[in-house]
């Protein structure tokens, strides 16, 4: 059980203070997740507490290598329609 923060991960420090497993720090570039310290928050919480944190959609990732907060579930913007909405907000 382990989940992991990627590289577009933009250390806004708002998960780490929320893990209440004390895994996630700051390495380098951005956080990390200490895999042999995560518990997913079973036991703590219903739900990973970085994922419902995380303003970046898709920087938090399960064990299987998924995304816990893909892109679209923040703006509420599917995917397929996020290109068309990008280019109807740079026009104006």
């Amino acid at each position: 059980m382990a989940l992991s923060i990627i590289e577009s991960c933009v250390n806004c420090y708002a998960c780490e203070p929320l893990c209440p497993s004390q895994a996630i720090s700051l390495s380098g570039q951005h956080f990390l997740i200490d895999g042999t310290k995560c518990t997913e928050c079973d036991g703590d919480y219903a739900d990973p507490q970085c994922a419902e944190i995380c303003p970046i959609e898709g920087a938090i990732l399960n064990a299987a290598g998924e995304a816990i907060n893909p892109l679209g579930s923040l703006t509420g913007i599917p995917p397929f329609k996020m290109a068309q909405a990008m280019a109807e907000i740079q026009a104006r």
